[in-house]
């Protein structure tokens, strides 16, 4: 584990609003599997991502939740769209936000895309034991 005193405030506060939105058990596992390798990739993700955008003011982290979604599904990256839904219990985005934005992402992305996304956030979303329909996800 990387000694955060050594670290920028940047990366300080992408580390807090990481854990906030994707939560600790989450983020430990990543930073157990860092080696020196992908390190330098992990601190820049944490300044860059969470530290600077994530943690910008204008958004709320359920609208950047949304807007994640829709650009992660948007480009197909399965993983990552699987993980954002995971981390809507924590960030207060709703199956219903999230659908509108697949909606989105179905006209200006494509179908196959959007398609997919919503076969995605329904595994994910029956994994965490949400109720079928528009439900917030409660924890």
């Amino acid at each position: 584990m990387v000694d955060q005193t050594l670290k920028s405030d940047r990366y300080r506060q992408g580390m807090t609003t990481r854990r906030q939105v994707l939560g600790d058990a989450h983020v430990n596992r990543a930073m157990q599997n860092e080696t020196p390798f992908d390190s330098a990739f992990q601190e820049m993700i944490t300044e860059g991502a969470w530290g600077t955008v994530w943690s910008r003011p204008h958004f709320s982290k359920r609208e950047r939740s949304i807007v994640t979604i829709a650009l992660l599904a948007a480009l197909g990256q399965d993983e990552e769209v699987a993980m954002h839904i995971r981390a809507t219990a924590n960030t207060g985005a709703t199956q219903e936000d999230i659908c509108e934005a697949l909606l989105h992402v179905a006209i200006y992305a494509g179908v196959p895309a959007a398609n997919h996304a919503f076969k995605i956030a329904k595994s994910v979303y029956a994994e965490l034991g949400a109720s079928k329909g528009a439900e917030e996800i409660t924890t």
